[in-house]
């Protein structure tokens, strides 16, 4: 706390302390070093000398007002609200370390309209501001230390992580805006928990039973990273509390990752020296931005007893980090020795003090730079008379004119830190002997693009075994996918295996995705294998075979054709229409054929042709075995006394039937290839490993009018072999082509579901298939038995048994 008077230093003794946490002195020293500079500096503040008074707050309300009203009104007297001394100027005051210390310090002041300069705790969100503020914060945003936090926990996936906090204004806001962060960044709170103020740590009962708590949480192997909100004690209070529950720490700490905010600056010196900080190891904090300030520890090393009088705190700083006794001291401690004068603060151990300016001292003395400027700045506006009367006396009614200075002076001058980065971040390395290690493995810039804001060097960072894993399950693996768990956070999920014909590569993934078109999941699901080419060829073992019997077939009709050319003028050709028993072979020889252009590789005149060719073919085939039929039936008839039939029954007719029947047919196919022909395309989808290369039907429409046509004929002949089976004709060949076309008829009802359920190759080998059968049906129905007589049978081959048979 500065005042315009003589520097002396002082410390309330309302209440005795036998020791100090080493670590602070230094906030006490660079108060000092900063009042020193300014005074010895003749270029500012020439003709005032600056003073300062330092007190104990204890982290306890009623000492903080008290000590605030003896600042403001105490010299040989304390009156309240009355000045006994004028000497005595208070301009300002600085503090506190706390929060809440800052705080009752503000509900005092503020009547009198003091400036507080905090370089421990951020402003509070709900502090009220007047015309002319009178707090200032020489602190980064707060905001941007926890946008840190959580860069910090993305940089390590640290989704799973406890919360512990303050019991106090502070700490109920540090957990709301880490709520709202974590879930806007897919972060989980494992648990949160509220650490009891320093006031309340009398109540024995709840500070055991919180610790209880709090051990449960730091036990539990899931959670391995947590942040901590507090104060400077706090994580004092935290390894006291794993130390009384887990002394040996066999299932507590060993491996967590503690994260602190800046206003605790990691502790670890004025704690009991039995306690194992090794648990604490790896830790890592977050501190105001500092650099170093010329000639601070050449100060450091010139102070030594007996120092100056008035400083309470240091006779019991020296004694503690030296381990001896000062005779001058009151309060020599007992059974030490006797310091021989020739100590030297370099020569402190690093645990318990430091050399390097902390952020909290780089900020009192920033501050009280500030507040040198703000006075400067005043006194040169009284100076000048004529410059004085050019302000509006109404902007200082209701002030002082320094305050109007501190307030011009601390934004100019209180931005520095915030603009050279914000925050460092420290990494601690315990070693065995309790002494530790701080590194500088980062730094937290509030101005850098968003998403940038964290700038840390991982292979700096000492961790205590391996680096951490905190989540609340184990990662996916690639190959799976998360699912939602339900009635838990949405940090805790199940993983489950890729659906079909989508893969993760990645680990963690929410959801699997598709391979391209040209490539399927191999089986691990964690990549796409490319896909082969798919089409029925000759080299394969059903192509090969479809081929052969293909062939075979062709081969067996043409001896066929040709067996029925040899015997063209014995009775049995004779008898059944030589003519159409020719074409109808011929007919039945490209069928066998037509299957060879569905098999290969599909290509433009294949898909175009093959379709067209297999519909005229059998219908051309189908007319054949119709006009047959129709013949048969006109011959019987025609028989008959009378019967004007004769005139029907001859070779016109029956060419008249297959012409008509099978222009009908070729109609359709002309339509069809002006309109939309057949193409070849691929196929990326009906088969999961293959892309199917493949005769696109263009209109499907089209292709299922030559399919319903020849069902027509089909049917038509069906019938009228049906009714003309009992027929007395020669050779049976009514009851022979009812045959041929009950399984004509059956193949290809049966090859309509089949062809729709397949796919791919499959599918041309169904249609192949259908069309051998139903050809061979026919072949084998209508023409084998005839064979089988003229070949094997030549003695039935006769007009005397030719006629026999008919009558």
């Amino acid at each position: 706390m500065l005042t315009k008077a003589l520097p002396y230093l002082m410390r309330p003794t309302h209440y005795p302390v036998f020791s100090v946490l080493t670590k602070f002195y230094q906030h006490v020293l660079s108060l000092v070093f900063a009042v020193k500079e300014i005074n010895e500096n003749p270029k500012i503040l020439s003709n005032v000398t600056l003073g300062f008074h330092i007190h104990d707050s204890y982290y306890n309300a009623m000492m903080t007002y008290r000590t605030t009203l003896e600042l403001l009104f105490k010299s040989q007297k304390f009156v309240p609200n009355y000045k006994c001394d004028t000497r005595k100027n208070l301009f300002s005051v600085i503090g506190g370390l706390s929060s809440e210390t800052s705080l009752y310090i503000a509900d005092l002041i503020q009547f009198y309209k003091i400036p507080q300069l905090t370089y421990g705790s951020f402003a509070p969100k709900d502090i009220h501001s007047a015309a002319i503020p009178i707090y200032y914060s020489m602190v980064p945003n707060e905001s941007s230390q926890y946008i840190g936090m959580i860069r910090l926990l993305q940089r390590f996936e640290w989704r799973w992580v406890g919360l512990f906090a303050i019991d106090n204004r502070h700490g109920e806001y540090f957990l709301q805006t880490m709520e709202s962060l974590f879930s806007q960044h897919g972060i989980c709170s494992a648990c949160t928990q509220r650490i009891p103020y320093l006031t309340h740590w009398d109540n024995l009962s709840e500070m055991f039973h919180i610790g209880l708590i709090i051990y449960k949480h730091i036990a539990d192997e899931k959670i391995n990273t947590f942040i901590i909100c507090g104060e400077a004690l706090t994580i004092a209070w935290v390894i006291n509390t794993i130390f009384t529950f887990d002394p040996r720490h066999e299932h507590s700490s060993l491996g967590k990752i503690w994260i602190m905010t800046a206003q605790m600056e990691y502790l670890l010196t004025g704690m009991n020296k039995k306690w194992d900080r090794q648990g604490l190891d790896g830790s890592i904090f977050f501190t105001i931005h500092s650099k170093d300030i010329p000639r601070f520890k050449e100060f450091l090393n010139f102070i030594k007893p007996p120092w100056i009088q008035e400083d309470g705190f240091f006779p019991l700083f020296w004694e503690q980090v030296f381990d001896c006794s000062l005779s001058a001291h009151t309060m020599t401690l007992p059974d030490s020795e006797t310091c021989t004068g020739n100590e030297r603060m370099k020569d402190i151990p690093r645990a318990l003090f430091e050399l390097e300016v902390s952020g909290h001292s780089y900020s009192i003395y920033n501050a009280v730079y500030v507040l040198a400027q703000a006075l400067h700045a005043v006194s040169l506006l009284r100076s000048n008379h004529k410059h004085f009367l050019r302000h509006k006396l109404s902007e200082y009614e209701d002030s002082q004119p320094w305050q109007k200075g501190v307030h011009g002076a601390s934004r100019q001058e209180a931005n520095i830190n915030k603009m050279e980065g914000g925050f460092d971040i420290i990494n601690i390395a315990v070693f065995p002997n309790s002494t530790y290690q701080r590194v500088k493995v980062g730094t937290v810039n509030p101005d850098a693009l968003k998403g940038k804001e964290l700038a840390i060097n991982v292979d700096m960072i000492v961790w205590n075994r391996v680096v951490p894993v905190s989540l609340c399950n184990d990662y996916c693996h690639s190959g799976y996918q998360k699912r939602k768990n339900e009635g838990k956070k949405f940090c805790c999920y199940d993983c489950v295996p890729c659906p079909k014909g989508k893969i993760s590569k990645e680990m963690d993934m929410v959801a699997c995705v598709q391979c391209p078109e040209d490539q399927y999941p191999n089986q691990e699901k964690n990549g796409c294998l490319l896909k082969r080419i798919s089409f029925l060829s000759y080299e394969e073992p059903l192509g090969y075979n479809l081929a052969c019997l293909a062939a075979f077939s062709s081969l067996t009709t043409t001896w066929m054709l040709g067996t029925f050319i040899k015997h063209k003028d014995s009775p049995i050709v004779k008898a059944n229409n030589r003519d159409l028993t020719y074409i109808l072979l011929i007919s039945l020889l490209f069928c066998f054929l037509c299957p060879l252009l569905f098999i290969g590789q599909p290509r433009k005149v294949t898909c175009l042709l093959r379709q067209p060719a297999f519909g005229l073919t059998f219908s051309l085939s189908i007319s054949c075995v119709l006009a047959k039929t129709i013949l048969v039936s006109l011959a019987f008839k025609a028989t008959k006394p009378g019967s004007r039939m004769r005139t029907w029954v001859g070779k016109r007719l029956a060419l008249s039937i297959v012409l008509l029947c099978s222009l009908l047919q070729a109609s359709i196919c002309i339509v069809w290839l002006s309109t939309s022909p057949p193409f070849p395309e691929l196929d990326m989808h009906s088969t999961t490993e293959e892309v199917v290369l493949q005769c696109n039907e263009g209109s499907v429409v089209m292709f299922y009018c030559v399919l319903s046509y020849m069902a027509l004929l089909s049917l038509a002949s069906f019938i009228v072999a049906f009714q003309a089976r009992k027929l007395p004709d020669s050779f049976n060949e009514a009851k022979f082509i009812t045959f041929s076309m009950l399984a004509f008829c059956s193949v290809w009802a049966s090859f309509v579901p089949t062809y729709l359920s397949t796919r791919g190759k499959a599918m041309v080998a169904v249609e192949i298939f259908s069309i051998l059968c139903s050809s061979g049906a026919l072949l084998g129905c209508i023409f084998f038995p005839k064979c089988y007589i003229m070949v094997l049978r030549p003695d039935l081959n006769n007009r005397e048994q030719l006629i026999k048979r008919f009558i």
